[in-house]
């Protein structure tokens, strides 16, 4: 393996543990407003329990849960494969996850009543649960750009069928393959200038301070923080004490920060309160979906 792909593969293994680490340092905050969370912990850098969802620390929520379905069905089937992620969104909700969006629970719903592959467009689905989980196909369509924004938006509309959803999409998958590929932050900032030229909405200068589940406001706040980090920790402990949708951002956050900055910038006492056997999944799927790419070639 020649040292160019080292670092693609470094740098997936990278985007899929940041993932998984912004997710559960956000999952304590979510819906908690930045007061709450200045008042309750100061700034917020180490992965804690509680919230809402009464979470132990180092777990993870439905982010990282819908990624990991939707790579297994990818490395299950050796490519891509619709029916095989409906498939593994349907066994997940079956188990009773500890959470699962609304949008995403009427999707997956009626894939399994009706066997749709496809959501119909919905003007109050513009929400993130689509974009959270986009990973596993921009791993595994490394060097396709126009494959993987094909497979970024069928996977968005088996849940959510929405303009602003499909636009997010597409332009994150962008970012973090070109943040794999070693570009520079100028260089992913000409993503999001196409994208807010496309969609003005998106514009995040000045930043509002939003960061729900809507789509605009999850992507404001991460181009706002990820454009200003300095580094892995300095990105995603920002995005995550916004608070609002905080493991949504957080993962978002966590894979983007993850593929720019690379396995060596991510802290190691984050790596070590995480969930062992969630960290060993993602590290080897990571590598399994990159090696099914075109970028992939030994």
């Amino acid at each position: 393996m020649n040292a160019q792909l080292r670092e693609i593969l470094s740098r997936s293994q990278a985007a899929f543990l940041g993932l998984a680490i912004g997710d559960a340092l956000g999952a304590p905050l979510e819906f908690m407003t930045t007061g709450e969370i200045k008042a309750k912990y100061g700034l917020l850098k180490d992965l804690v329990g509680g919230g809402w969802l009464r979470i132990k620390a180092g777990r993870v929520t439905d982010d990282t849960e819908m990624s990991l379905c939707i790579a297994r069905a990818i490395v299950a089937a050796g490519g891509w494969d619709l029916k095989g992620i409906a498939e593994n969104f349907a066994a997940w909700l079956k188990s009773r996850p500890l959470d699962v969006g609304d949008t995403c629970r009427k999707g997956i719903r009626n894939y399994m009543l009706k066997g749709a592959l496809e959501t119909s467009f919905n003007q109050w689905d513009a929400g993130n649960g689509a974009v959270m989980r986009i990973l596993p196909v921009v791993l595994s369509t490394m060097g396709d750009g126009g494959e993987c924004e094909r497979q970024v938006i069928a996977q968005a509309h088996l849940t959510h069928n929405h303009p602003l959803s499909d636009s997010a999409c597409i332009c994150l998958g962008k970012m973090v393959q070109l943040s794999i590929q070693g570009h520079s932050k100028p260089r992913l900032r000409k993503e999001v200038d196409a994208l807010i030229e496309a969609h003005p909405g998106f514009r995040f200068e000045p930043y509002k301070g939003l960061a729900t589940g809507y789509v605009v406001d999850t992507m404001q706040t991460v181009f706002h923080h990820f454009f200003r980090g300095k580094d892995f920790e300095d990105c995603l402990v920002n995005t995550v004490n916004q608070g609002g949708d905080a493991d949504t951002t957080g993962a978002i956050m966590g894979m983007l920060a993850g593929a720019y900055y690379g396995l060596e910038n991510i802290p190691r006492r984050w790596q070590k309160k995480m969930d062992s056997k969630v960290m060993d999944e993602v590290t080897v799927l990571a590598e399994r979906l990159v090696r099914l790419s075109p970028q992939w070639e030994p």
